[in-house]
């Protein structure tokens, strides 16, 4: 859900969204790439977002960027997620709600 949020601001290549991760969290979560790729290659594979090699500064990279269908999805999962957060907030006696 991270990633496809983050791709739904603007394209990016592996090593910049792990680094937008940590960023944007403020280092409460952290991924290397070898964690981040897997997912990308997944989400290719369903069509969730799409790549393409560019060359930046003589460095050939893959950049990607979410999919009409990748944003239903993202849709989806952040509506699943606030049922989720909003039930345990009730649980911990409002303290997260």
């Amino acid at each position: 859900m991270v990633v496809l949020k983050l791709l739904s601001a603007r394209e990016m290549y592996g090593y910049e969204i792990v680094q937008a991760i940590q960023r944007e969290t403020k280092n409460n979560l952290s991924f290397g790439e070898g964690c981040i790729y897997p997912y990308l290659h997944y989400f290719e594979k369903e069509k969730l977002v799409s790549s393409w090699r560019k060359e930046v500064d003589g460095r050939s990279r893959y950049y990607y960027q979410i999919t009409a269908r990748g944003r239903k999805r993202l849709e989806e999962l952040s509506a699943e997620w606030k049922r989720v957060a909003d039930g345990i907030g009730l649980v911990m006696g409002g303290q997260y709600a």
